[in-house]
């Protein structure tokens, strides 16, 4: 009989949020509330049958244990292994993936690397004056999303986080915020902005150090920064400056380039300024569910939150030198497991045309299509078939729970399949 499962929380996007509520019918899911264009097509694609093949080794289906003793195989076979994704995982499986990289002396990467790797670089240079969102929710009367569209990419970042909710400092809810949009054109997230700032291409770090500069009281000899009136940026500074409590939410429009952790610095520093006057923080916009996740578990057991060598048997942590696009360009990795093969979707053509000339495992949800490995493993889905943790953009841990049953394992579980068949 169809019945209701309620407080399940939805990995797709970093916002993870946690008030949906399933309509499950014959073991599959039949209704989500409320609606979200995100997870609506996330659950429509993945909320299927379990397959009867749960591996295959070159297209033909293979039993589980059968399959991990080919990966292995591959594995043991490589000079320079890599282990890439983890960012659809659950700590349960990006610990069982640090496990065998340890074993194997893999380079292990996440999706990281290609997204805001640039701004962990950068807090590790300057930190960062951040929160929860809950704080944000509760003190912040000034948003400002900053090279950001979260109307896409986080629909209900602005509804439950930043926007509309009613906090215990901000009882007005929308009312009383005012939302700043900095980018280089118009899009669905300025339409609701009270104020839109459009800067010049490649231009953040300029308009950053100016506005920095007006914060400090320092005058500026110039008209304009950026596209931006000289006198628009005064007023902006002194709105920041005024606020209750304000936020920056930052995105790749700002973080990615050749030179995106020099923008993140400034904007940390700016940040830190503001705090001589208010209460400022910064906050990262993470795409992926789990991305954060996936920093949080490799930082607890490497000491380091992504591009990882640990082929000398101690991790060392070089971003580029070890990152999964330059590692695969170079051709330094002779084989390469994919836990959520998902995270191609961040890296060149030139990487993903690499992986075509070197073996390849891959762990993927049902329906994943994404890539066709040597060894494939059909995977549950953590916060569908599986309990599991995954880390939100504010690293607070969210508890997913199973809503369906499945007889799939858990990347988990293959992983140390894989890791026990590597040792004998």
């Amino acid at each position: 009989m169809a019945h209701v499962v309620e407080d399940i929380a939805c990995t797709v996007c970093g916002c993870v949020c946690d008030d949906l509520r399933a309509t499950v019918d014959a073991g599959l899911i039949t209704a989500m509330e409320p609606h979200c264009p995100l997870h609506a097509a996330w659950f429509a694609k993945h909320n299927i049958a379990a397959p009867m093949v749960q591996a295959t080794i070159s297209g033909k289906p293979a039993a589980v244990d059968v399959a991990a003793a080919a990966a292995a195989k591959i594995l043991r076979e490589a000079r320079q292994p890599m282990i890439y994704g983890l960012s659809r995982s659950s700590t349960p499986g990006q610990r069982a993936a640090v496990r065998l990289a340890d074993k194997i002396g893999a380079i292990i990467d996440t999706t990281a690397s290609s997204c805001h790797g640039n701004s962990i670089v950068a807090l590790q240079t300057v930190g960062e004056s951040t929160c929860t969102l809950g704080e944000v929710r509760n003190r912040c009367d000034l948003v400002i999303y900053w090279g950001a569209n979260p109307a896409v990419s986080h629909p209900r970042h602005m509804e439950r986080y930043s926007l509309e909710p009613h906090g215990q400092f901000v009882p007005e809810g929308r009312a009383g915020r005012k939302l700043v949009v900095f980018d280089i054109q118009e899009n669905a997230t300025t339409e609701a902005a009270d104020d839109f700032v459009r800067i010049r291409p490649s231009s953040d770090f300029e308009v950053l150090w100016a506005l920095r500069a007006l914060v400090l009281g320092v005058p500026l000899r110039v008209a304009e920064v950026g596209g931006v009136p000289v006198t628009k940026l005064a007023a902006l500074a002194e709105q920041m400056k005024s606020c209750r409590s304000g936020v920056f939410f930052f995105g790749r429009g700002l973080s990615l380039g050749r030179n995106g952790h020099a923008g993140v610095e400034a904007l940390l520093q700016l940040t830190r300024d503001l705090n001589a006057h208010t209460r400022f923080y910064a906050r990262r916009m993470r795409i992926y569910g789990d991305v954060a996740g996936a920093d949080s578990v490799l930082a607890w057991q490497t000491g380091y939150p992504f591009s990882v060598n640990l082929a000398r048997g101690y991790p060392r942590y070089n971003p580029g030198e070890y990152s999964a696009e330059q590692c695969l360009i170079r051709g330094e990795v002779d084989a390469c497991l994919l836990v959520g093969s998902d995270g191609l979707n961040v890296l060149s053509p030139q990487a993903r045309e690499r992986l075509t000339h070197i073996p390849t495992i891959a762990l993927d949800y049902p329906g994943a299509d994404h890539i066709t490995a040597d060894v494939q493993f059909t995977t549950a889905i953590y916060g569908m078939h599986r309990a599991g943790t995954a880390y939100r953009m504010d690293e607070v841990p969210i508890p997913l729970r199973a809503v369906v049953d499945s007889p799939l394992p858990s990347d988990a579980d293959v992983l140390d399949q894989i890791l026990t068949a590597f040792g004998t």
